[in-house]
């Protein structure tokens, strides 16, 4: 095993965080088998409960899982103190599945892990991802990649709906901006 990604696994997109474009330290793959030195591999659901109990406790720094928008996190509530980094999918920009299933991670189950948008990441859908839980994104739109390499996060000025992360209280609406419960 290297400590060097493979050059066939070189990705299609840029990893972003609130705090700027970082070095992805994760590979998408199909089985450990894939799993070089130093990183960590993003497994799909299935494969990811298909591996030894013990296996998975014990690699559970290098693991994580990928579910697509038709999986229930039903599947994987029991576990989610052994897994680090949850990516949740975004297959098209009007599958809004996953952001419900962020939500639900960080308010529900707190998770405290990182949560990963992957696919179609678009520029006026990145600051609800930010509201409801997520902190990495796998950034291919031209658009999106632009205004975040100039800092631009483009952000809505009053929220309606309540979120993981919530924002300042409004002032004369007092059921805006408020957490779920």
């Amino acid at each position: 095993m290297t400590d060097t990604k493979p050059q066939t696994e070189t990705p299609s997109y840029r990893l972003w965080t609130p705090q700027g474009f970082r070095e992805d330290n994760w590979i998408h793959a199909e089985s450990i088998d894939e799993l070089p030195g130093g990183f960590g591999v993003i497994l799909p659901m299935q494969i990811f409960l298909d591996l030894d109990p013990h296996l998975r406790v014990s690699m559970k720094n290098r693991l994580g899982i990928h579910l697509q928008p038709g999986e229930r996190l039903d599947a994987i509530v029991d576990i989610l103190g052994d897994i680090p980094l949850v990516a949740l999918s975004f297959p098209a920009f009007n599958d809004g599945r996953s952001f419900s299933k962020a939500e639900l991670l960080r308010s529900r189950y707190r998770y405290a892990g990182a949560i990963r948008a992957t696919g179609q990441v678009l520029v006026d859908q990145l600051s609800h991802m930010l509201r409801v839980g997520f902190d990495q994104f796998e950034v291919s739109h031209p658009v999106l990649l632009r205004r975040l390499e100039e800092g631009r996060i483009d952000d809505l000025p009053v929220y309606n709906q309540p979120a993981a992360r919530p924002a300042a209280r409004a002032g004369k609406y007092s059921w805006r901006r408020l957490p779920a419960i």
